[in-house]
């Protein structure tokens, strides 16, 4: 039972970073390349804005703002799935190889299948899915013993393993390519929110409707799972079968989000460990937490980002991974 105190706790703690996160919407709408004044924005969002002030906000602005915000969601939700089946804290999707299956996957997509722009968005999450799927079942295999069952440290050393192999196939695959697609690719390794329009959202918000809260449903299965493997199977948890259907749950996220927003990582492990310095590492407590924190992370990576440099800015990907990157080695060090 959770003490009615940590309770209380994390729902301020989600009221705060609600808040938060609206605030980094509303300076999101009026920054950017072309100017909108704040108080322009009410006018705007209720339909009383010129033609200009409505295409940016409408178009632009807010489309980018709400794909940034559901996939910071959906990679965070993703890194702390992957944390408790794993029993890995260095667990993420970008680490451990799967936002590059999505990513090889996406590229030989775009570069040798002829598609309808129309059905391209919608595609392309059951793209990076299958992509991420063939990853995730390598590595698992590979990190799989009978006789101990899953190894946390070979997770994660196979994992990198795979997404720099990954990474040389993807190298390969646009060296031959036209200068259009390859900088399409280009801007997705590095991260660059690039599905910012209606239809990506509309792509990806099925999955988050569904796997949000069949997550939360699951929060205890994850507490279990963290435990030793022998104690699991002892309070009766079908250890491998749960374990089987939250990796699922874990890649379709990472695939969904990474699908439209480039190859970001680290976002799955802030804020994952974020969530839970804040309110401890029960699941039912940290997962709504680690959601928040997650979808706000990004979106003030991105924001930051596309401010700091005229006229494109830096790629949100290598905003966070400013801040990632460091606390993963850290991480690593402590666990040396």
């Amino acid at each position: 039972m959770i003490h009615p105190a940590m309770i209380r706790k994390q729902r301020i703690i989600l009221l705060v970073l609600l808040g938060l996160t609206a605030a980094v919407i509303v300076i999101g709408m009026g920054m950017g390349y072309s100017s909108l004044s704040y108080n322009r924005l009410i006018p705007t969002l209720l339909g009383e804005g010129t033609f200009k002030e409505e295409f940016v906000l409408f178009q632009v602005r807010l489309p980018r703002l709400l794909i940034t915000w559901l996939a910071g969601m959906a990679l965070a939700l993703s890194g702390i799935i992957l944390q408790g089946v794993t029993r890995n804290d260095l667990a993420e999707p970008g680490v451990i190889g799967i936002n590059s299956g999505a990513g090889v996957a996406i590229a030989l997509f775009f570069l040798f299948i002829p598609i309808d722009a129309g059905a391209f968005a919608y595609l392309l999450p059951l793209v990076a899915f299958a992509g991420a799927v063939l990853t995730a079942v390598c590595i698992y295999l590979f990190s799989y013993s009978k006789s101990s069952g899953l190894q946390p440290v070979r997770v994660v050393l196979i994992g990198i393993g795979f997404s720099m192999a990954l990474s040389g196939v993807m190298i390969v695959l646009i060296s031959s390519a036209e200068r259009a697609k390859v900088d399409f690719i280009a801007k997705w390794l590095a991260g660059n929110i690039w599905g910012a329009d209606w239809p990506f959202i509309w792509a990806i918000l099925p999955w988050l409707l569904v796997l949000i809260p069949f997550s939360i449903y699951k929060a205890n299965r994850l507490n279990l799972l963290a435990l030793d493997e022998p104690v699991a199977i002892g309070v009766g948890l079908a250890v491998e079968k749960e374990r089987l259907v939250l990796l699922l749950a874990a890649v379709a996220l990472a695939a969904a989000a990474v699908s439209v927003t480039g190859a970001i990582a680290f976002i799955g492990l802030l804020a994952p460990h974020l969530a839970k310095a804040l309110v401890g590492p029960r699941h039912q407590l940290s997962v709504p937490v680690a959601i928040v924190l997650g979808g706000w992370l990004l979106l003030v990576a991105d924001t930051i980002g596309r401010n700091l440099a005229d006229p494109d800015g830096i790629p949100a990907g290598i905003m966070v991974a400013l801040i990632g990157a460091p606390y993963f080695l850290y991480l690593l060090w402590k666990k040396s």
